[in-house]
């Protein structure tokens, strides 16, 4: 068992100390269609016992369900879990398509103290700034949050989606551990701006979605044809008609490699990310999301692949011939901003 437990690294310069992959808990009640819940309990011990120690959830995530769901597992392992959860995202109940988002300093104070008390714990590891509000200064948001940590209800900040001016910024205020945003093979925007700003400043990067939402695994083609009528990724421009048969032309490479290393697409992604580390600086821990305990165990042992300078060549083409934007709206990422 031990010799299947992934290694570790220090998430950003003075940040937690978390295993090299983590995981992303938000399809277990949220996004993604019908969930077993039996199977994602048993996935999120599974996972601890690999060494994946991040666990990734968010207030949004099931209006609040998904932190409910993790509040038992963690009441039994706290001391082993590095948690992270997020603030600032929403959905008006009036309207459940309009996204609300807030960094004002009254709703950070009211969003982490429900958090806590659906998480049932007493301080979060690494609370996070889901989206930027541009109506709100940064420093004010995280001059804000930089209380919570004073005050012992967070250790470590995070910032998600910011562009590289916003986490300078965000930085001369408080020391930011982390910053979350979109990274795959498949979405390789972050790397024009904001990943060489965390490699300066050492801020640890986690990039979310690693698996193109499953796409780069080849477990879906059509996300409209072939996904359930509740899953997120029906509305991904990427995921759906034309667009989403020429991008399933792109993951060829990705299979050959995969096939030469004996591994699987996922696999290969995964590796893929995890060498951007050594290859532009900052740390990297990738939040693959499942629901099932044999996705864990193929996603951590991706962490044991190394990747040639000739397989790297192979993928290296795919991100500037996806076809499609990773979101509708991409007014609320660091793309939209840069």
């Amino acid at each position: 068992m031990g010799s299947e437990k992934i290694e570790t690294v220090e998430l950003g310069t003075g940040g937690p100390r978390v295993g090299v992959q983590g995981l992303g808990c938000m399809g277990m009640s949220f996004a993604y269609g019908p969930t077993d819940a039996d199977e994602a309990r048993a996935t999120l011990e599974r996972a601890l016992e690999l060494g994946v120690t991040l666990y990734d959830t968010a207030d949004v995530y099931g209006m609040g369900e998904n932190e409910k769901f993790l509040a038992p597992f963690l009441k039994e392992h706290r001391d082993e879990v590095v948690l992270a959860t997020k603030f600032a995202l929403s959905y008006d109940p009036d309207n459940p398509a309009q996204r609300v988002i807030r960094n004002d300093r009254a709703y950070i104070r009211q969003s982490v103290e429900a958090s806590l008390r659906r998480l049932g714990v007493d301080a979060i590891d690494l609370y996070y700034m889901h989206r930027r509000d541009a109506q709100v200064p940064i420093e004010e948001s995280v001059g804000a949050m930089a209380e919570l940590v004073a005050e012992g209800k967070v250790k470590h900040l995070g910032l998600s989606e910011v562009t590289g001016s916003e986490l300078r910024a965000a930085q001369a205020v408080h020391p930011i551990a982390a910053l979350q945003s979109e990274w795959s093979l498949f979405s390789r925007d972050v790397e024009d701006g904001v990943v060489a700003a965390a490699a300066e400043l050492g801020v640890g990067f986690v990039p979310y979605s690693p698996l193109g939402r499953g796409f780069l695994t080849g477990s879906f083609v059509s996300a409209d044809k072939e996904l359930t009528e509740d899953d997120f990724r029906r509305q991904q421009p990427r995921f759906t008609g034309d667009n989403a048969t020429a991008n399933a032309a792109l993951l060829e490479p990705v299979r050959e490699v995969a096939k030469a290393h004996g591994a699987t697409p996922g696999q290969v992604a995964l590796a893929w990310l995890q060498q951007q580390a050594d290859a532009r600086g900052p740390a990297v821990v990738p939040i693959p999301g499942t629901r099932k305990r044999s996705r864990i165990e193929e996603n951590t042992a991706a962490t044991r692949i190394a990747l040639s300078k000739e397989d790297l060549a192979l993928l290296e083409p795919i991100a500037g011939q996806v076809v499609g934007e990773r979101y509708a709206d991409m007014t609320h990422t660091s793309a939209g901003r840069e």
